[in-house]
């Protein structure tokens, strides 16, 4: 039997990196094999009328999805670390 791609998919959480649908953070509650591909069902956290299907793939794009639910800090260091940006919070001492 060949190994199930994203075997811990159902039931994770995430933080999305950019506001989606007005939201960040989502967790799975459905899982769709179709053909070679993976796709989740993800729900807001705060708002279960928000929700939409993704392909898992996707989430492993770290500058557009961390694994958990992250803070506005950690989100903020996460895409300063992809931009070479400054991080917001540190900014705010200069």
């Amino acid at each position: 039997m060949p190994k199930q791609k994203f075997p811990h998919l159902l039931g994770s959480k995430w933080t999305a990196q950019q506001k989606t649908l007005g939201w960040r953070h989502f967790h799975v509650v459905n899982r769709k094999n179709q053909d070679r591909l993976v796709f989740a069902e993800l729900v807001a956290a705060c708002d279960p009328s928000v929700r939409f299907w993704i392909n898992a793939k996707v989430l492993k794009n770290r500058s557009l999805w961390a694994a958990g639910w992250q803070t506005l800090h950690e989100i903020d260091e996460i895409a300063a670390d992809y931009t070479g940006a400054p991080h917001r919070l540190d900014s705010l001492d200069e």
